[in-house]
């Protein structure tokens, strides 16, 4: 009985760790004044967020008329791309397609997504990372988005570091933990509101600790779960919330070829594609992409980070 409690459980376990990966391919929520903030807001100069918050309440450093002009940025510390203007009431901004759409520029993200339990997991030999995608991305030339969680950047450090010091990539905060900043997610355990601001410098703060230069202040929530509260919450983040508007069915699929037929039928000019950079839970994602890119390069597109969809 015991045995058969234990693999009850087990089984729970890993079908809502399945739906939360789902999910970051799957819908978004949005309530009232959030999605204004979604609809409404207008690309704006960026203002970094915060690695910590002793740097929030300091604000960024700016360098004097005599400091020197090739002193490194700040590692883990997002750089100046561009966001989006606060919504009503200040909330975060929520990004999902460049507005520009006669311009055929399409952005790949890749969700690295590691929850904070998982650490024994990967101790006995399961692969968060995908070291092959990243390779691939690098032989193709495909300009890319990172939305890391925290707690893969520890995992993971040098291959962190290696893909926040690539000028091909920038990196965006998937969160620290990869709970839920709103519930119900998934059966994602929820953060509340004060957890959920420091999860948020906590993924930042791990990205610093890797040796990541080329850091972004964009937020993806986990799942793609968010309401106006959510919003609320990270708002002195300074942060711009990705989403997307292509599901590539990537999570758990075995198929290569309908993964990329899902996304060369969903594309169009301006497109965000949320996809993920985790063998154990995204197989299939490199085989994927070696169909995707010249199949869409024939098609006339030209693939961007987020920055400069969110810059347009």
């Amino acid at each position: 009985m015991t045995i058969s409690l234990r693999r009850t459980a087990a089984v729970a376990a890993t079908a809502a760790i399945s739906a939360a990966l789902t999910a970051c391919g799957g819908g978004t929520s949005t309530s009232g004044a959030g999605g204004q903030a979604r609809m409404g807001a207008s690309a704006a100069p960026s203002v970094p967020a915060s690695g910590s918050p002793s740097a929030a309440a300091s604000g960024p450093s700016q360098s004097s008329p005599g400091s020197s002009p090739s002193a490194s940025p700040l590692a883990g510390a997002p750089g100046k791309a561009p966001t989006m203007a606060p919504g009503p009431g200040g909330l975060t901004p929520v990004f999902e397609r460049a507005k520009q759409h006669s311009d055929k520029t399409v952005a790949l993200t890749f969700d690295a997504d590691m929850t904070s339990d998982q650490g024994p997991r990967a101790a006995n030999g399961e692969h968060f990372d995908n070291p092959q995608l990243i390779s691939t991305l690098r032989t193709l030339k495909v300009p890319s988005t990172i939305f890391m969680t925290g707690r893969w950047a520890e995992e993971y450090p040098d291959q962190a570091k290696s893909i926040g010091t690539d000028a091909n990539f920038e990196i965006a905060n998937h969160s620290y933990s990869h709970h839920a900043f709103k519930a119900p997610c998934y059966g994602l355990p929820t953060l509340d509101e004060a957890a959920a601001r420091a999860d948020v410098d906590r993924a930042f703060d791990a990205f610093r600790k890797a040796g990541a230069v080329n850091t972004v202040p964009y937020f993806r929530f986990p799942g793609g779960c968010y309401d106006d509260q959510a919003l609320r919450a990270i708002s002195t983040a300074k942060v711009t919330a990705v989403q997307w508007d292509v599901v590539s069915g990537d999570a758990f699929a075995k198929d290569p070829d309908a993964v990329a037929e899902q996304v060369l039928s969903g594309v169009k000019p301006g497109s965000v594609v949320v996809m993920h950079c985790t063998r154990s839970a995204a197989p299939v994602t490199e085989e994927a992409i070696r169909k995707i890119v010249p199949e869409l390069k024939k098609r006339g597109y030209r693939f961007v980070k987020v920055s400069e969809l969110i810059g347009k």
